[in-house]
């Protein structure tokens, strides 16, 4: 079963950081099947409120796979430049 990394993000500070992380992390999850679906398109808020500046969706074939990613070495070793200029809410979803 397909499973769902949802990242929401709101940019703060320098974003030299986010430059050098984005250069990387198509890589890191290209070996554990992971593709994007959705990256920091416009979003239309038909109800309630969406906080986030930037929103990611990206799709594993299983929660396996996408967990298996997250704790990689690649993606660990990057994940500190994504942190140094965002918060975020990041999340694993499973499919139907």
């Amino acid at each position: 079963m397909a499973a769902y990394v949802i990242v929401q993000e709101n940019m703060h500070g320098d974003q030299a950081p986010f430059e050098e992380y984005r250069k990387h992390v198509i890589s890191t999850f290209e070996p554990y099947g992971g593709k994007f679906l959705a990256r920091g398109g416009t979003v239309t808020v038909l109800e309630g409120a969406w906080p986030s500046e930037r929103t990611v969706i990206l799709e594993f074939p299983s929660r396996k796979a996408a967990e298996d990613w997250y704790h990689s070495p690649a993606y660990q070793k990057i994940l500190p430049l994504r942190l140094q200029c965002m918060t975020s809410n990041f999340v694993i979803m499973d499919g139907v």
